[in-house]
């Protein structure tokens, strides 16, 4: 048995097997360590176990993989005409690689992008997120990283924000808003905004509905004018304005809509296929460019009236300000709040309102789990019009296991990933640095080894004493990412989803009565199609 501690620290080994170690590191590191005579070893534990590790591992050639083909390499499979998969297959095409491949599956290939190697195992995740340091590496949006690293660095300069940004900006621009935006005081502020935003969504639903009862073809659009009033009113502090019957084209809050849904459901079409857009100005990108010019203009015109507000505020206890002006107080800068605005808009439209739009559809076509859910808030809320707090929100426990069931089968981001910061073994391979390894969690969050029933559909398995023998495997399903680079605005998500089921499950029955749609990826995983829900007013106790 071997034992490494650090070099203040001596261990007693097998002098065979400290022997064999050594001759490894000089073969690989050219690293020398001393062994005395009864078989004592001081040295760098850390290389010592590092070259260990690898030690017996297969090459980072043996992984599993479609054979890329050459000058195509595999970019070719997302090609049209001659392509195998499109765009919208990216989730089928984890779970093909899965069921061909086996738990560790690489894709090399890509055409001015690293290779992407899947892990399909949970121990082996977490492994990685256990391991990673204080400034893990998320791969992300080449394209955002070069329109905030280049095309506009003199607006985004050193600390260019949390979305496409790694390493020690990264870290200095988290640690100046992670504070007010995580705190469970700042959040509770939003509920009477949020709900507020949604009773009026509500009444707007119910002006909606056609002479049978049924949702617009086009409802996702007025789920996303939601998302975005909810977004402004805490990124921003404004009412945007987006619920508003009968807005024009040419309206700010339309404009806002289409610039986030182009610049986020063209990212695949960016980074997946051939990136011409990196040598030369493609229409796509040049479009994604002045989408993204304008969300900043929008921002700091919004940050700028806070501004003023807080100017001629006179209370300005940090417990009493907004999350915006807190971050004004203590940022001088209005580009620290501005920034943080744009990264939360342009991440959190289409990520809610997909997501709102997958869990709907889900209750819409589980009668059962409505009804449970509805059972619930009627106890929680005898008065439909009393409103919403922390407590109350508390005790829907029904509703927050409801929507976790929906994150774990119908993950509304297919995965998560990390871009490797040193060699690491994985699945008994010697992966390299620089390697883009990708966590799918909705096949992670369906396999049978960690999740129990894992094809049945049971909110059950997240509630405390009802869950007895269920096991779920806690890196298996993993919807915000985890560690130092899970999802800065998480809290605001949750709240936003858990207000809206209360408000609408609470007084509205959900139907869906049509032909079921299938999931596909446009930029998040959501169900493909109409959402003509009935909606009809539930009779009063």
């Amino acid at each position: 048995m071997l034992y490494f501690f650090n070099m203040h620290v001596l261990s007693k080994i097998k002098f065979t097997t400290a022997s064999r170690c050594v001759l490894s590191i000089r073969n690989q590191l050219n690293y020398s360590t001393t062994i005395a005579i009864n078989g004592e070893v001081t040295g760098n534990s850390e290389k010592v176990n590092k070259v260990c590790e690898f030690e017996g591992a297969r090459p980072y050639a043996d992984v599993p993989g479609p054979k890329p083909i050459p000058i195509l390499g595999n970019t070719w499979r997302l090609l049209p005409v001659i392509g195998q998969y499109q765009v919208s297959d990216v989730a089928k095409l984890s779970q093909i690689f899965y069921a061909e491949y086996g738990k560790i599956v690489k894709l090399s290939g890509l055409v001015g992008r690293p290779d992407l190697l899947f892990v399909y195992d949970a121990d082996e995740i977490e492994k990685v997120y256990r391991n990673e340091g204080p400034t893990p590496f998320r791969p992300s949006m080449p394209c955002l990283v070069k329109y905030k690293g280049e095309v506009r660095k003199d607006f985004f300069g050193t600390l260019p924000g949390v979305v496409g940004v790694h390493g020690e900006p990264w870290r200095e621009f988290r640690t100046k808003v992670q504070k007010p935006i995580l705190q469970l005081q700042t959040v509770r502020k939003y509920i009477a905004p949020i709900e507020e935003v949604t009773d009026y969504f509500m009444q707007r639903m119910m002006e909606m509905r056609d002479a049978e009862g049924e949702m617009p073809a086009d409802f996702d659009n007025e789920i996303h004018k939601w998302s975005l009033e909810c977004i402004g009113r805490v990124a921003l502090d404004v009412r945007l304005g987006c619920l508003d019957a009968n807005l024009p084209e040419t309206s700010e809050p339309l404009k806002i809509i289409n610039a986030a849904k182009f610049a986020l459901r063209n990212i695949a079409v960016l980074e997946l296929k051939f990136p011409f857009w990196r040598y030369f100005p493609t229409p796509i990108w040049t479009k994604y460019v002045n989408n993204m010019d304008y969300f900043v203009e929008i921002c700091m015109k919004y940050i700028n009236e806070a501004m003023d507000r807080l100017e001629t505020k006179k209370d300005k206890n940090e417990y009493e300000l907004s999350l915006i002006e807190r971050i004004l107080i203590n940022e001088p800068n209005p580009r620290t709040a501005a920034i943080l605005a744009l990264d939360l808009i342009l991440v959190g439209i289409d990520t809610i309102s997909m997501a709102v739009c997958s869990i709907l559809y889900q209750l819409a076509t589980r009668p059962e789990e409505q009804e449970k859910l509805h059972q619930e808030l009627l106890r929680v809320l005898p008065d439909p019009n009393t409103p919403l707090t922390t407590a109350l929100l508390d005790q829907m426990v029904y509703l927050k296991a409801f929507v976790k069931e929906v994150f774990r089968k119908y993950s509304t981001v297919i995965g998560n990933g990390r871009t490797l910061q040193q060699d690491t073994a994985i699945r008994g391979f010697h992966i390299p640095k620089g390697v883009q390894v990708v966590f799918p969690t909705l096949v992670t969050g369906s396999m049978e080894e960690y999740v129990s029933d894992a094809a049945d559909f049971k909110p059950e398995r997240w509630m405390k004493g009802k869950n007895e023998g269920m096991k779920i495997h806690p890196y298996a399903s993993l919807p915000y990412g985890h560690g130092a680079r899970m999802c800065l605005g998480r809290r605001f998500a949750d709240l936003e989803i858990q207000i809206l089921l209360a408000k609408l499950i609470r007084s509205y029955k959900l139907e869906y009565n049509h032909d079921p749609l299938e999931y596909k990826v446009t930029f998040m995983y959501a169900p493909d199609g109409e959402l003509k829900f009935k909606v009809t007013k539930r009779p009063p106790m």
